[in-house]
């Protein structure tokens, strides 16, 4: 199938029949065993509400190892099995046969049952592509289209509100501006960047459900500064001031070191290390400021990225910016003793286990592990290693993030 193929195809792939809640009642019921806490998704996390919402009606789950992994992408059979679960609807057609869903595959109900109730359909042939990522757009244009949501005024009146609105496909414009208006769009880590040709996260699919589910009048709203058109949140214009792209904010942290397993990512909460002022001297983000964000593996070493600024009033403001890639590595062999390795270390679960399975150590002290223990569940990646490599960080010397867009405070 050729992408000109898929594009022209693209209306016909995300069509949905998410109806109003007159004709389809949405699940809002708590669960009384539903897990609405996860070791990823911190307190300040800039979709914890929205995700716990859905939990607690069994709407979104979180896996085994007690994470929920909100910047996970999403994919077609994922967005299918979401919808399933947020909406209980008769069927409006037969069922049918997809070339790529085999019977025993782990969505294959969630799929038919998308399909039979007008959720969603297939490419041409009847092939369904569930492992295909699915971007935010598609999945706007879906609820978008499924909740029959229109528009008051012109739909490219409405689409200034973004900044990347040219990157918007002409297919989906009617559609994001209807989803606009209605204030489905949740857009994090600014609020006017609708990044429509992004994958979809697992947070952002949870933040556009729910907004439904308030559209619909099925749960209540979220005050939140991500929510576009949520005007009580947002600063005036006239008060904000800007930090251009390019300064640096230096930080702090607790512990001296920080050690990260292969392809992880842990949620991590630094501090800005001294006052940041205007030439006036006025100061515009204080000493001990959190900067929330997450420190992940990468390619050539570990990163820092910043999402979110929390002032010590509780104010919180959204921050695009990234530290230097650090290239600096640790290795541990096999009964080495772990006593100076751990010495004012924090670990993410991936290194904790490494280094439990390597060394035998089981003893790793659960609050030295970031965003949760769950190393029972990765011990066996690492067991019968005779050494591991991780990635060394020193967070109070090489994660000053770098401003990649301009912070409005």
């Amino acid at each position: 199938m050729t992408n000109q193929t898929k594009r022209s195809s693209t209306a016909l792939l995300v069509a949905v029949s998410f109806i109003s809640s007159c004709a389809i009642p949405l699940i809002s019921a708590t669960s009384a065993f539903a897990q609405t806490t996860f070791n990823d998704v911190p307190t300040g996390y800039w979709a914890q509400t929205f995700i716990q919402e859905l939990a607690s009606r069994d709407i979104i789950k979180g896996f085994p190892d007690g994470g929920f992994r909100p910047n996970d992408p999403v994919t077609r059979a994922q967005f299918a099995a979401m919808l399933s679960k947020a909406v209980n609807k008769a069927p409006i057609r037969g069922g049918v046969t997809f070339v790529d869903v085999n019977s025993s595959y782990w969505a294959a109900s969630a799929i038919q049952t998308a399909y039979t109730t007008g959720f969603m359909s297939g490419y041409p042939g009847n092939v369904f592509e569930p492992a295909q990522n699915i971007p935010r757009v598609q999945v706007l244009v879906a609820l978008a289209n499924g909740l029959n949501y229109s528009v008051s005024q012109a739909p490219e009146t409405i689409l200034q509100t973004y900044a990347d609105a040219s990157g918007i496909p002409n297919y989906a414009r009617n559609s994001v501006a209807a989803a606009t208006e209605n204030r489905l769009v949740v857009n994090y880590p600014n609020v006017q960047f609708l990044n429509p040709n992004q994958t979809a996260t697992r947070a952002e699919v949870a933040a556009f459900i729910y907004q439904s589910l308030v559209r619909s009048g099925q749960a209540n709203a979220i005050a939140s500064p991500y929510i576009v058109g949520q005007t009580t949140t947002t600063p005036p214009v006239q008060n904000q001031v800007r930090i251009p792209a390019g300064n640096t904010i230096t930080v702090q942290y607790s512990k001296d070191k920080i050690l990260l397993g292969p392809d992880e990512k842990v949620p991590l909460v630094l501090n800005v290390a001294q006052n940041i002022a205007n030439s006036q001297g006025t100061i515009l983000i204080p000493a001990g400021t959190q900067v929330v964000g997450e420190l992940r593996t990468v390619s050539g070493g570990a990163q820092f990225f910043a999402s979110e600024l929390v002032f010590a009033n509780g104010q919180r403001r959204a921050i695009n910016a990234t530290s230097k890639v650090v290239t600096k590595t640790e290795r541990v062999d096999k009964g080495v003793s772990i006593g100076g390795l751990l010495q004012n270390a924090a670990l993410g679960a991936a290194a904790a286990a490494a280094i439990s399975a390597v060394t035998g150590d089981r003893a790793i002290a659960t609050e030295e592990i970031l965003g949760g223990a769950g190393i029972g569940t990765l011990l066996g990646l690492f067991l019968g290693r005779d050494s591991v490599t991780l990635a060394s960080v020193n967070p109070n010397t090489d994660l000053a993030v770098t401003l990649n867009s301009d912070l409005l405070l």
